[in-house]
């Protein structure tokens, strides 16, 4: 079977990129990775050869593409279903992907006042109530998974659900967004793995510098 091929943005920044670039390195699926920089104002216009709606990520896989983190991971599933992408068992399956979906496509106060900046130093800043009621459904989605799994990940071993909540994570660190005991514990899970470690140096390096990241 041939690799998959990935399409990234900034690692430093790219949250959405990070979803499946975590779940395929963690999980030993092979993939060739092609890092794109959006190092201009609206993008970058070299998207358009792979991308049909200009945005990363997009994966493809022979003559298939597939865009949207949440769908590239749903693929993979797919192709590789020994890998446990989710979790086996139905009713665990089930919640790990309304989690998912739940990350997907809400957090939008939290989303829009913290990015993803893994180079920037971490530090306390003011937010509105809106993160506030953000970080607190988080850390009780965290919470709840985590007692009924009982770890180290959500649903015990890496599923795609902690591959959508692996940008918050950061958030959380570089905000410093939560001192709850749930988020610590789940961030060093999350943090110790070889595939995050890999990322983080990789984003650290980056000499690219997008001012509307840099809040």
């Amino acid at each position: 079977m041939a690799a998959f091929e990935l399409f990234i943005g900034n690692k430093n920044y790219s949250s959405w990129s990070f979803r499946p670039w975590i779940a395929l390195k963690q999980k030993g699926i092979p993939f060739r990775e092609h890092l794109v920089p959006f190092d201009f104002a609206r993008g970058n216009p070299k998207f358009a050869a792979f991308s049909p709606n200009m945005k990363v990520p997009v994966l493809k896989d022979g003559d298939l593409t597939v865009w949207d983190s949440l769908a590239i991971l749903e693929y993979a599933s797919e192709i590789y279903p020994e890998k446990g992408l989710w979790p086996e068992e139905l009713t665990s399956r089930a919640k790990a992907k309304a989690v998912s979906a739940e990350m997907h496509s809400g957090f939008v106060a939290l989303r829009s006042a913290c990015p993803m900046n893994m180079r920037r130093p971490a530090e306390e800043v003011e937010v509105n109530d809106g993160v506030k009621a953000d970080v607190a459904r988080i850390v009780q989605i965290w919470g709840e998974c985590l007692e009924e799994s009982g770890g180290p990940f959500l649903f015990g071993d890496f599923t795609i659900a902690d591959a959508m909540f692996a940008p918050v994570v950061s958030r959380f660190t570089t905000y410093r967004l939560s001192d709850d005991p749930v988020f610590h514990r789940y961030s060093e899970t999350m943090t110790s793995t070889p595939a995050w470690q890999a990322w983080e140096e990789d984003a650290l390096k980056e000499p690219w510098v997008v001012d509307v990241d840099e809040v």
